[in-house]
């Protein structure tokens, strides 16, 4: 038996089922990231310890306190997409490995150092010794195993497709987990950051209320909504590299973007995430630090392809076409987000340069598009979540679409109420429109087959959201991302540019900005905290300076 040392390059089928959330293993990355990380597309080998992130104290320190700017009432560790529910579960659950995400670099959280290969689709992971959950049972390598069965086996699986080159992973023995592949991969430990772990006997229900985890911290109070909080302590059982480094760590979810500055400015919090480009300058006066970081947030209009006239392209590239981007950035976003030319930012590695149809503000060439497809005296909805940044959006679209001959009606909800009772019904055909929200698959990876996976692969977003899946487009798309990741260099780019091109003229999903996350800290009231290029905050080893 030897180390893990798989240099072979990762099968597409890894991927082709779709949903790739999780490509996890590339680098935070882009271009101008002040998280320092470098632009690569190449997953890190497994590090045993993150990356700048200092020392690791034990807890004593105090409290720290954060305003979150999002909301959710789901917090099953299992499938979940809810930026805060994710991050905040990032202090609480482990899988057998754990991205650092200032890096993106996979480091051993539950596993006792890196897989040992047993042959080049077999691998052994022991468990750390002693590790307990915070209601003081035992890990075992049942609860690995029934843990990765309930992930990949929940329905309509997000994380299933990116784990599918994964066969089986069965308990050896109490401490050992076998984990067998479909097919060779270097990228494992990272992969195996979205198996999180949890107790065999804790019901999805009662995970959901509040997770149970081994992580560093466990959860005292679990309000997510709008006014609530969420409240960490630390773990007693933890025994890991990782312990918590406060007595207390406490996220108050505030998504008026006011009032969440607010609590900055007086004091009330040390950190503050998503920080509008308006409110910058006051986020800044009383001696905060505001640091830009570009990961893949972007704020992205979705149709209904299944609801007419969404289901005819003219008109979805006709609403694409309609939209001021320069007015409504300057509104809503001035100085952290560019217009789209292409799926990927100018500044990503992999960028291919403008596609087919970058999107330009052309209203004639709009008005030409609903002609050619018969539509006229449309009248819609404009569902939104309740972000900040995309409710200031909102009100563009709707003057350019009114513009456009188009009456629609602005309608902003929570993103768990919006998908639930908008996108994800057991309807034949959903009951929305168009939705504007924002996303963030940046946080797990900028390798472009991963983002393009995350929204048009064969998951929720295909199956129920856009119900693009099986289309011709789709299909096509598939082919298209296959023949790239089985290509190298300039073809790999090439192959790269004509899945770009043909997501801009399909467009069932579209960015419609690519933005920068702003996050603002007191530096000389936390130590060790780097902000990152996505979604939720980062608290590895990081306690009150």
């Amino acid at each position: 038996m030897h180390q893990f040392s798989s240099n072979k390059p990762l099968s597409r089928r890894v991927f082709v089922a779709g949903g790739a959330i999780a490509a996890a293993g590339a680098s935070l990355a882009l271009a101008g990231c002040s998280s320092g990380s470098p632009s690569s597309d190449t997953a890190p080998e497994s590090s045993t310890e993150p990356a700048d992130s200092g020392t690791a104290e034990s807890a004593g320190g105090g409290e720290l306190r954060a305003a979150m700017s999002y909301q959710t009432d789901n917090f099953l560790p299992l499938n979940n997409s809810s930026g805060l529910a994710q991050g905040a579960n990032w202090n609480v659950i482990e899988g057998l490995y754990m991205l650092d995400m200032s890096t993106m670099k996979p480091y051993p959280a539950l596993a006792d150092g890196e897989p040992v290969q047993i042959s080049d689709t077999e691998y052994e992971v022991k468990l750390r010794e002693g590790a307990k959950f915070s209601d003081g049972t035992a890990v075992t390598a049942s609860d690995v195993a029934e843990s990765y069965s309930r992930t990949v086996n929940a329905d309509g699986s997000l994380y299933a497709p990116m784990l599918a080159f994964i066969d089986s992973m069965e308990a050896k023995d109490d401490a050992t987990v076998t984990i067998k592949l479909n097919t060779p991969t270097s990228l494992l430990t990272t992969r195996l950051a979205l198996a999180l772990v949890v107790p065999t006997a804790a019901t999805d229900e009662e995970l959901t209320a509040k997770p149970v985890g081994s992580g560093p911290y466990m959860y005292d109070t679990l309000n997510g909504q709008d006014g609530g909080q969420l409240v960490f302590v630390p773990n007693p059982n933890y025994n890991g590299a990782h312990p918590a480094t406060c007595d207390k760590l406490t996220y108050d979810i505030i998504i008026d973007d006011t009032a969440r500055t607010t609590a900055l400015t007086d004091g009330t919090v040390q950190i503050m995430e998503n920080v509008p480009s308006n409110l910058i300058a006051q986020a800044s006066s009383t001696g905060a630090v505001t640091e830009n970081a570009m990961g893949f947030a972007v704020g992205f209009m979705m149709f209904n392809t299944k609801k007419k006239p969404f289901d005819d392209v003219r008109v979805r590239q006709a609403f694409l076409y309609a939209i001021d981007y320069d007015k409504m950035i300057m509104n809503a976003l001035p100085d952290v987000a560019t217009k789209p030319d292409s799926f990927l930012p100018a500044t990503h590695a992999s960028y291919t340069g403008p596609a087919t149809n970058d999107y330009a503000y052309d209203m004639d060439k709009a008005k030409q598009l609903l002609d050619e497809a018969g539509v006229s005296g449309l009248s819609i909805v404009i569902d939104t979540t309740d972000a900040g940044w995309i409710k200031a959006m909102a009100p563009q679209i709707q003057s350019n679409l009114k513009e456009l001959g188009i009456d629609a009606e602005i309608s902003s909800q929570a993103s768990s109420s919006l998908y639930a009772n908008r996108c994800d019904t057991d309807d034949d055909v959903q009951p929305f429109d168009i939705v504007v929200a924002p996303g963030d698959p940046g946080c797990f990876g900028t390798d472009p087959d991963l983002l393009m996976n995350w929204w048009y692969g064969d998951n929720s977003w295909t199956q129920k959201r856009s119900s693009w899946k099986d289309s011709e487009g789709y299909n096509k798309l598939h082919e298209l991302m296959d023949a790239a990741f089985a290509a190298e260099g300039e073809e790999q780019k090439a192959k790269w540019a004509e899945c770009f091109d043909l997501l801009s003229e399909e467009v069932p999903l579209y960015p419609l900005v690519h933005r920068q996350v702003v996050t603002a800290y007191y530096a000389d009231k936390v130590k060790n905290f780097i902000p990152i290029g996505s979604t939720g905050l980062r608290f590895l080893d990081v306690s009150p300076a």
